[in-house]
C-alpha cells in the first residue's frame, strides 16, 4: 500500500505539536495578535468544575458528543430511534446510528444567532425529501411521524394509530441542539435516504441530491428564520455522497456512512494501536480513517502536497514536529514535507468523540481516548478569551471578521489546543479526579463547552467573542 503522505497531518500527536509549538512562539512575546495569562487558568477551572458539579453531582460525567445533542428538552431521542430500529440486527442498528451520527456532526457548523428550530411544527416539509418521494401515503405518515406528531401508521403494517414521545412541548432549540434535533428528525423521516422501504439510514444517492433548497426546508431557514453556511453544508453532504458511492464501487459494500462499522470490524483485533490485549479500536485509528476516507469532501480546507487536507491551515511557527514516533516506529517525530501546517480537524475530531458511544454499543469499544485533543471552536476557545487566558494584543480585533485561515485564527485555535491541556489538569485537580476517571472527553462535556457557552451568555447574549465568516464546513 502506497503511503499516505498527509497521514502525519491525520495523526492527532501532529496536532498536538503544532499547536505547542505556536504556543511557544506566543509565551516567547513573538505574536503580534496575542498574550497569554496562564494565572488566569485556576479561576477558569474552578468555573468549569463548578459548572460540572451542577450538571452532573455525581460525576458521572458522558462524553462530549453529538448524542448529547440529541437529549435535548430532557427527551430520550435513542429510545425512540430504538423503538424504530426494533427487529433489525445488532450490525443493521450500528450502521444506522453510524449514518445518523456522521450526517448530523457534517452539518454541526455555527447556524448563526439568529436560526430556531421547532420540533413540533408539524411534518416535515417534503421539499426536503428525494425527488421521487415527496408524494403519498405512506410518505406522509412517514413525515408526521418524525415531527412527533399522531398520524395513521403506513397501510402496510395494518398497525394502529402512532403517537410521538409526550415529551416533545414545541421547544425552540437554536445552535448545536436545534441542528441535532432538526437532522435526527431528518432521519426518522428518510431525508437522507433513497430508500422509501428503509428511511432510517443514509446513502450516497440521497446525500448528493440534498441541496441547498431541501436543507432550508429540513432546518425551517428562511428570511425570518436565517441560518448561516446552507450552501455550504449542502456541498459537503454531496461531497459525502460522492465519495461513498466511490469507495462502494470500489470496495463493494453499501454506499452509506455506517460502512465505517465493518470497516473497524475488520481491524478490531490487529488494530497496531490498540494497548496490550484490550479489544476494540484506538481513538485516533477511528480519526486516521475518518479523514483518509472523508478527505476529498473538505472543499473549504486547505490543500498540502496538492492533496485535499481539509481543516489544517498555514502558521508560520508550526514548524515540522509531529509528536512522538509511532508505537512501531513508523514515522520519526518531525516532518519536513508538511511543515508549517497546522492540523485541528476539528469536525472530525467531533465526529470521532461523537462515534465513542454508537461503537461501544454495537461492541467495538474505542480506546486510547487520550489521544484526541481538545476542539478549537467557538465555545472552548471563547472560553479561553472571555475568561483571559488568551489576550489580544488589540481588542479591536476580536471586533473584525475573520476568515478561517487568518493567521490570528489558527494562533487562537492552536492556542486553544494547548491550553485545554493545561485546563484539563487544573479541572481535574478542582474534582479530585484522575485523568484515567476524567478522560478529556469528559471535561470538554462536564465542562469547557458549556463554560464557554455560559459565559457568553452573560456577556453577549450567547454570540461568540469574535465573528469568523464560515460557509458552515468548519465552525
Amino acid at each position: 500500500m502506497t503511503r499516505d503522505p498527509l497521514a502525519r497531518l491525520r495523526d492527532p500527536a501532529a496536532i498536538r505539536a503544532r499547536c505547542a509549538a505556536i504556543t511557544a512562539a506566543v509565551e516567547q512575546g513573538r505574536s503580534g495578535w496575542f498574550k497569554l495569562d496562564r494565572s488566569r487558568l485556576p479561576e477558569v477551572a474552578q468555573r468549569v468544575a463548578a459548572l460540572t458539579r451542577e450538571r452532573f453531582p455525581d460525576l458521572r460525567i458522558p462524553y462530549h458528543s453529538r448524542w448529547r445533542h440529541f437529549e435535548a428538552g430532557g427527551v430520550n431521542r435513542k429510545a425512540e430511534l430504538d423503538a424504530h430500529l426494533a427487529g433489525r440486527d445488532a450490525a443493521q442498528v450500528a450502521r444506522a446510528y453510524i449514518d445518523l451520527t456522521v450526517v448530523s456532526v457534517l452539518l454541526d457548523a455555527g447556524a448563526g444567532p439568529q436560526w430556531r428550530y421547532r420540533e413540533d411544527a408539524g411534518p416535515i416539509d417534503a421539499l426536503a425529501l428525494p425527488v421521487h418521494r415527496q408524494q403519498g401515503d405512506e410518505l406522509l405518515a412517514m413525515l408526521g411521524q418524525a415531527s412527533g406528531g399522531v398520524v395513521p401508521a403506513p397501510a402496510a403494517s395494518g398497525g394502529a394509530a402512532t403517537s410521538g414521545p409526550e415529551a416533545i412541548t414545541g421547544t425552540l432549540y437554536a445552535r448545536s441542539e436545534g441542528l441535532a434535533v432538526a437532522s435526527f428528525r431528518g432521519f426518522l423521516a428518510g431525508v437522507f435516504s433513497d430508500r422509501p422501504d428503509d428511511p432510517l439510514r443514509a446513502d450516497g444517492r440521497a446525500l448528493k441530491r440534498l441541496d441547498t433548497a431541501a436543507l432550508r426546508a429540513l432546518f425551517q431557514a428562511g428570511p425570518s428564520n436565517p441560518m448561516v453556511g446552507l450552501e455550504g453544508r449542502a456541498a459537503l453532504l454531496a461531497q459525502l455522497g460522492e465519495v461513498l458511492e466511490q469507495q462502494a464501487a470500489a470496495q463493494g459494500g453499501e454506499a452509506r456512512p455506517g460502512r465505517l462499522y465493518d470497516a473497524l470490524v475488520a481491524v478490531a483485533a490487529a488494530d497496531p494501536n490498540a494497548p496490550g490485549a484490550t479489544p476494540g479500536v484506538s481513538a485516533s485509528t477511528v480519526l486516521g480513517m475518518l479523514l483518509r476516507d472523508y478527505a476529498s469532501i473538505w472543499r473549504s480546507g486547505s490543500r498540502v502536497l496538492g492533496m485535499p487536507a481539509g481543516d489544517v491551515w498555514p502558521h508560520p511557527w508550526a514548524g515540522a514536529a509531529c509528536g512522538p514516533a509511532g508505537a512501531e516506529g513508523t514515522y520519526a517525530p518531525t516532518d519536513h514535507a508538511t511543515a508549517g501546517w497546522v492540523p485541528f480537524h476539528k469536525l472530525s475530531q467531533w465526529l470521532t468523540y461523537s462515534l465513542l458511544e454508537p461503537l461501544g454499543w454495537a461492541g467495538v469499544p474505542v480506546v486510547g481516548l487520550e489521544a484526541l485533543t481538545g476542539l478549537p471552536e467557538y465555545r472552548n476557545g471563547g472560553l479561553l478569551l472571555d475568561m483571559g487566558v488568551i489576550v489580544p494584543r488589540a481588542a479591536s480585533d476580536l471586533a473584525r471578521t475573520w476568515k478561517p485561515s487568518d493567521e490570528f485564527v489558527v494562533e487562537w485555535r492552536a492556542l486553544t489546543v494547548s491550553l485545554l491541556d493545561e485546563l484539563a489538569a487544573h479541572v481535574r485537580t478542582e474534582l479530585g479526579a484522575s485523568a484515567q476517571e476524567l478522560p478529556l472527553a469528559c471535561i470538554l462535556e462536564g465542562g469547557t463547552w458549556a463554560a464557554g457557552r455560559q459565559i457568553a451568555q452573560e456577556l453577549r447574549g450567547g454570540a461568540p467573542p469574535l465573528t469568523i465568516d464560515s460557509d458552515g464546513t468548519v465552525f
